[in-house]
């Protein structure tokens, strides 16, 4: 993440994203397979570190082994085996959704993981109940705890979607895309940029 300053001066903070070249590693077609998707790979691995597949796979494209391979549906334009897909396909001002695998924070209690309150108050001789998630079911009916109440546990490392966000920037040459926001996971991860 950084910031840049628009033509009104004010400081915008927002995140870059290398988006891309991404290589068509395979069409997927309704006679084939059964629906319609484009395979794309991007960023190069070395070929020691890959099967015999993968990197076959990869020779029929007529590109090196890709470390992150993604299917697409609903492109707009026709691709063929080995194209290469660029940044130039967003422009300014559009609005694009990005997922990716957020950041894992370890087991959490109930109030960091769900925003508890807590007991409150520190008397009545409450030493250490503090951070506590306080009764959590009833009495001999139901008898058990119901799906879905909300306790201590694994926090983050998940799936997220941040959607409408808006490019500020397209820089062609390195293709970069700058992107008003934040987006899901640490720096240097794989995200998923959808127009």
């Amino acid at each position: 993440m950084t910031s840049i300053y628009d033509e009104n001066g004010k400081n915008v903070p927002c995140t870059i994203i290398q988006a891309g070249p991404c290589v068509v590693t395979q069409v997927r077609t309704e006679e084939t397979d059964g629906y319609e998707a484009l395979q794309l790979g991007f960023d190069d691995k070395s070929d020691k570190n890959a099967s015999k597949a993968a990197i076959g796979h990869f020779k029929k494209a007529g590109t090196g082994v890709k470390r992150k391979v993604v299917e697409f549906q609903g492109f707009d334009a026709e691709y063929k085996l080995g194209d290469s897909i660029t940044v130039e396909m967003f422009n300014e001002g559009d609005f694009i959704d990005v997922s990716g695998t957020s950041k894992g924070k370890g087991f959490q209690g109930v109030v960091k993981r769900h925003g508890f309150g807590g007991v409150g108050q520190q008397t009545h001789g409450q030493h250490n109940r503090l951070r506590a998630p306080g009764s959590i079911g009833a009495a001999s009916y139901p008898a058990r705890v119901f799906k879905g109440m909300r306790m201590a546990g694994q926090m983050g490392n998940e799936k997220v979607k941040v959607q409408n966000l808006r490019v500020l920037k397209v820089v062609a040459d390195k293709n970069l895309l700058v992107v008003k926001g934040c987006v899901p996971g640490h720096k240097n991860s794989y995200v998923i940029v959808e127009k």
